[in-house]
């Protein structure tokens, strides 16, 4: 006689305890763009803030009669025309462009998502005039507003923040609008209509909360285009001036090096400003995929 099976009946899985917070933090520990980026990201912030306590040479002095030395064990990524350390001025030129761009991303950030908040939330002809002035001014290229802000304002690192921040403000905005004009229609908007809640209370209090994701993945792929636009705004001159050893403003001065075969005064900088935006690109990649899980 053969023994019957019983099966027993397969009990429900409990619910998930954690915090969407914490989900998403789990995510991004399994993520490898993530880790990638920020392992790149975090070695040029510590460039930028501790630079200087590990560079061989003075990225600022002069020194004529070691000008153009290609790369050797002395000098790692050799000398620049005036016979600066390429190395150093690499590793500390991290600072400026590191505290631009994120600055410039963060008034893009608060500007964008504050507009992207009032057009989605009230339609209508609030949003038909700022969105027409919004696209407006996306049609004016970056360098023309730097242009019209040296003349305003004068060259400076507060002149770059402003300009930039202003540029990405509008693409910001209409990404939040987008998410906002889906979140007007759900429930919970309308009971705090209901409650007869102030429009702003509405906006930032009930709305703002739900359409943070969004959010935080245009802030990171913004911040990588900022570090590009400030970097190209130095090496127009519109940007960082010297005596800094930003990376653009260094390719700027020593790019005309690379026909007399000087290829180590360029070459470095242009590979620091390359990986610096391909980590912050794939830290977006990670945010973004995990917010979509």
């Amino acid at each position: 006689m053969t023994a019957i099976e019983i099966k027993q009946p397969e009990l429900p899985s409990a619910p998930s305890t954690r915090s969407p917070v914490t989900e998403v933090l789990a995510s991004l520990s399994r993520s490898g763009s993530f880790l990638s980026g920020l392992t790149i990201v975090l070695f040029w912030v510590v460039c930028a803030l501790f630079g200087e306590h590990f560079t061989p040479y003075d990225p600022l002095a002069d020194d004529i009669i070691n000008a153009l030395v290609p790369p050797s064990a002395e000098h790692w990524f050799g000398t620049d025309q005036l016979g600066r350390d390429v190395f150093s001025r690499v590793i500390v030129g991290s600072r400026d462009i590191l505290t631009v761009a994120p600055l410039a991303t963060l008034l893009a950030t608060l500007a964008g998502t504050t507009l992207g908040l009032f057009t989605g939330y009230f339609r209508g002809l609030v949003d038909d005039i700022i969105s027409r002035i919004l696209e407006a001014f996306m049609a004016i290229p970056v360098v023309i507003v730097a242009l019209l802000a040296i003349v305003a304002l004068g060259t400076s690192k507060a002149t770059v923040i402003i300009v930039i921040g202003l540029s990405f403000s509008p693409i910001i905005a209409r990404t939040v609008r987008s998410a906002v004009l889906s979140e007007r229609e759900l429930d919970y908007v309308a009971a705090a209509q209901l409650r007869r809640e102030s429009a702003l209370h509405t906006m930032f209090v009930e709305i703002l909360p739900n359409v943070i994701p969004p959010i935080l993945v245009e802030t990171t792929v913004r911040l990588g285009y900022a570090i590009f636009a400030v970097a190209t705004l130095s090496f127009m001159g519109f940007g960082i001036q010297p005596p800094s050893p930003d990376w653009g403003l260094s390719i700027s001065s020593n790019y005309g090096m690379i026909g007399g075969g000087f290829w180590w005064t360029v070459l470095f900088d242009a590979l620091a400003i390359a990986s610096l935006v391909i980590g912050v690109n794939l830290v977006a990649d990670g945010v973004q995929g995990a917010l979509n899980d």
